[in-house]
Order: structure tokens, then C-alpha cells, then sequence
């Protein structure tokens, strides 16, 4: 019953997005996992085979988001400020051409190419999530694909994101950003030579800022970074 579970997991986590949501809980912060489209979506329980890494970063350092096997949250962090980021297990997910040429032209993946309509492509796929809470100024914290605010996120103005794949800045890969309270109204970026995009964010409430990078293959494999932060009015 326990794989059974997990397999739906996995099937429900690819082609969807997959980002961190927070809760206040007293003198603790909720983590909760979501999968879904334009930030509406389902729980993601805690799964600890399917974690890499789930990692709380703040002043005193780098610590594990502790919780319970199957809950929601999925972790639990003490107040304040911090960056925390989920790195998951990869998973493979097997489809029809059609279906994969669907995905790489929502997703901006131009420069893979197309696949013939009948040819069935396995994408191992892997989950890259961050969030800021409590007014943490992001930084890097070691995902093998991940989107770093440069500047602390202000409603009105340009925010600055670079996107580091294994280590180096990754030019060419559509960025995409979406409001909760308006989800219909993206902003949308393709990384410069520098790997950087400046965003501008107009609405307050919950941001997703989103992006894929996929390496061709035999089997391909996909990366997918998420970066969520709350935007308040100044």
C-alpha cells in the first residue's frame, strides 16, 4: 500500500507545479508541500523516500525541517527568518510524444526539439523548491537547479532572480512568475547570458516563480525550481 501511495505521489507531481507554502504555528512555522497549477493544489505529505535534502537556512546556520512520516505540514521550523528548500528524490514519468511536445512548449523548452507523435519518452523528473519566510534575504543553498532572489522582494519594483543550474548560471530558460490573487497575469523572462531576469511584481500576496531546465537523453532529465515568497505593499 505504502509504494502504491508514493507511485500517486509521483504521477501527480509531474507536469504540475510543485512549490512550499508557510504557516505560522505559534513560536513555529508550518511547511507545507503543494502540487497543482497556478497555485492551487494538493497536499504533498511527508514522504521521507522521496527526500533528498529539506533544509531550513537562517543566521545560526543549516538544519534539518523535521516532521512526521505522512503529515501535512510536512515539517515544521521555529519562527523567523530563514530560507527553507526541499530537494526530492528523482522520479520517472513515461508518456505518449504528443503529450511530451505539449509539455515542452508550456513549459518554453524550444531548444530540445520535438519527439515523433507516436514514440513513448521517459523524463526523469526532479523537485527544486525554496521559500522565504519571515523576511529572509534568499541565498544559495546547494539545489542542483535553483532560483535566488537577488534583492529582498518589493511590490512595484523589478526583482532581480538568477538561476543556477549545478553550480553555474544557466542562460536561455523561460522564467515565469504568477500571483496567487491573479493568476492569470504571468510575468514572464528568459534568462540573460549572466542566468539573471528582473521581474516586475505589481500585486501583493503569494509569488511562485517558477522554471525548468531539461537535459536531453535516452531518458531525458528534467529539473524543476520554484521559488515562493510573500509580497507586502511598502
Amino acid at each position: 500500500m505504502r509504494c502504491l501511495v508514493c507511485l500517486a505521489v509521483m504521477s501527480r507531481l509531474w507536469g504540475h507545479d510543485m512549490w512550499i507554502e508557510t504557516a505560522p504555528l505559534g513560536q513555529a512555522v508550518g511547511v507545507k508541500l503543494r502540487v497543482g497549477q497556478e497555485l492551487v493544489g494538493d497536499t504533498i505529505p511527508r514522504r521521507a523516500s522521496m527526500i533528498r535534502e529539506f533544509v531550513a537556512v537562517d543566521g545560526n546556520g543549516r538544519s534539518q525541517v523535521m516532521g512526521r512520516e505522512g503529515s501535512d505540514p510536512a515539517g515544521y521550523v521555529r519562527a523567523g527568518a530563514a530560507v527553507i528548500a526541499y530537494w526530492g528524490q528523482p522520479s520517472v514519468a513515461e508518456m505518449e510524444g504528443e503529450k511530451f511536445n505539449a509539455y515542452l512548449a508550456e513549459e518554453g523548452l524550444d531548444q530540445i526539439g520535438r519527439v515523433a507523435k507516436g514514440a513513448m519518452v521517459k523524463d526523469e523528473f526532479t523537485r527544486c523548491a525554496k521559500t522565504l519566510v519571515g523576511g529572509a534575504a534568499d541565498r544559495t543553498v546547494g539545489l542542483p537547479l535553483e532560483l535566488v532572489a537577488e534583492a529582498r522582494p518589493a511590490r512595484g519594483g523589478k526583482l532581480p532572480v538568477r538561476l543556477i543550474y549545478e553550480g553555474r548560471a544557466e542562460a536561455g530558460v523561460l522564467v515565469v512568475a504568477i500571483n496567487k490573487r491573479k493568476p492569470g497575469e504571468k510575468v514572464t523572462a528568459r534568462t540573460d547570458r549572466d542566468g539573471r531576469v528582473r521581474l516586475r511584481l505589481d500585486v501583493d500576496g503569494l509569488w511562485l516563480v517558477k522554471a525548468v531546465k531539461m537535459v536531453p537523453g535516452t531518458i531525458f532529465r528534467s529539473y524543476w525550481a520554484s521559488l515562493t515568497f510573500q509580497l507586502e505593499g511598502m
